[in-house]
């Protein structure tokens, strides 16, 4: 699909899109648990369908009920020997150390970029749990044999934080006394929520400075009903939108969240955008922006949407964590500076930092996502501004985390128009 997005003014409010973090840790913690958990507000991107219908192979009952999820569960049980994680890639380092649980051999694949995404992490760390695991270069697919045994561990938490979240719910699940550390661990907000989903669903885990996680008793996961609160990570787009080419009400977002983007207000404050924070509802509007200076290292997909408002911003922004961006959807620092530089905004990338020169003037272009969902959004936010209309090619991509943003943009006074592309 393509989408032609033509430069207009930004008004109106509008309520963000379920948390795909937060959903996908929910059905995890579903699967774990013993009965019927009810997830009020689920997110239904294909990250999160794929999460679901991950569970339902592990052996969980999966129900729409009106607007809510209900899923029964007796725990890992799978009903099958393969099982797919679609393209997400917390869906495939998450759900690994929860198939291993199993007491049989099962094949754990994906698709997309996930295939190209490294599973090294597994082969040095499962073995030493008891878990046979076979890949294929280091690649997918995986195959695992179980079931994992909790033991003390020292990890690396340099490459993901997902790798450790996947650890730290199948432990949840099987640990009596044990302790797992970590070195160099990095987006530790992505922990924090894990920790607090975790706890939700009765699963208590002692944590000392996001270097040492303490499992001091046998727990279980118990059923609960879980509500999935609003995504910075898509409400981001909407958020620098407004700054750059209006004003805008986006409602259901807490700024109380664990959710590591919601630092995207940081970056908004520091670039001079007008902001009134409430407890669930962001007001951001238009002002003078000047460039401004952001460590993203905790919160890397923040750089897409960061990129739309530095090129709005009077100056260069500089923006440190480009080392956190070779294994997204698309290796997102290169990305970035092609298709920005196609809307004639120079991108400069040096060694972990990425400066992005301000202020210049956004042309229109054709662009393309890369089959990157994020890359699809900053082109979008950037074409309000523009000279002329951007032409979005593989506009599609937005499906994997956030279906409705063109229509929220829409909603909000974007010109958005669709058009189908005829193999």
């Amino acid at each position: 699909m393509k989408v032609i997005v033509s430069p207009a003014a930004i008004t109106g409010s509008v309520t963000a899109n379920p948390s795909k973090s937060a959903m996908q840790r929910a059905v995890a913690a579903a699967l774990l648990a013993k009965g019927k958990t009810t997830i009020h507000n689920p997110g239904l991107s294909n990250d999160c369908l794929a999460a679901l219908e991950v569970a339902e192979n592990l052996g969980a009952m999966v129900k729409r009920v009106n607007e809510n999820i209900e899923i029964t569960s007796r725990g890992v049980e799978p009903f099958y020997d393969e099982i797919n994680c679609g393209e997400s890639g917390l869906g495939i380092r998450m759900f690994t150390p929860i198939v291993a649980l199993a007491d049989r051999a099962i094949t754990i694949n994906g698709h997309g970029s996930l295939v190209t995404r490294p599973m090294h992490f597994f082969e040095e760390v499962l073995p030493q749990l008891d878990v046979k695991i076979k890949s294929r270069e280091g690649k997918l697919p995986l195959e695992i044999q179980g079931p994992l045994q909790a033991k003390d561990i020292t990890i690396d938490g340099s490459l993901s934080s997902q790798f450790l979240t996947g650890l730290l719910m199948a432990f949840g699940s099987v640990a009596g006394k044990a302790k797992i550390t970590v070195k160099d661990l990095k987006s530790k907000p992505y922990i924090a929520l894990t920790l607090q989903i975790m706890e939700h669903f009765g699963v208590k885990v002692r944590n000392e400075n996001f270097e040492y996680f303490y499992f001091d008793k046998k727990q279980e996961y118990k059923a609960v009903e879980y509500t999935v609160e609003g995504d910075w990570s898509g409400a981001a787009f909407l958020l620098v939108a407004a700054a750059v080419a209006g004003k805008a009400e986006v409602h259901h977002l807490n700024t109380l969240s664990a959710q590591s983007d919601k630092a995207i207000m940081e970056a908004l404050e520091k670039a001079g955008a007008e902001m009134l924070p409430g407890v669930f509802t962001v007001i951001v509007g238009k002002r003078e922006l000047k460039a401004f200076e952001m460590d993203a290292t905790d919160c890397p997909d923040l750089f897409p949407p960061l990129v739309a408002l530095a090129a709005n911003c009077q100056g260069i922004t500089k923006i440190k964590g480009v080392s956190r961006l070779a294994h997204k959807e698309s290796d997102r620092g290169i990305t970035l500076q092609q298709e920005f530089g196609k809307m004639g905004i120079r991108i400069d990338l040096e060694g972990d930092v990425m400066l992005v020169h301000g202020g210049t003037g956004i042309k229109g272009a054709a662009v393309h996502s890369h089959n990157d969902h994020r890359i699809a959004m900053a082109c979008a936010v950037a074409a309000l501004t523009a000279d002329g209309p951007v032409t979005i090619s593989n506009a599609e991509a937005i499906n994997k985390s956030y279906p409705e943003f063109y229509d929220h943009l829409a909603k909000l006074g974007g010109i958005v128009e669709k058009e189908e592309v005829t193999a």
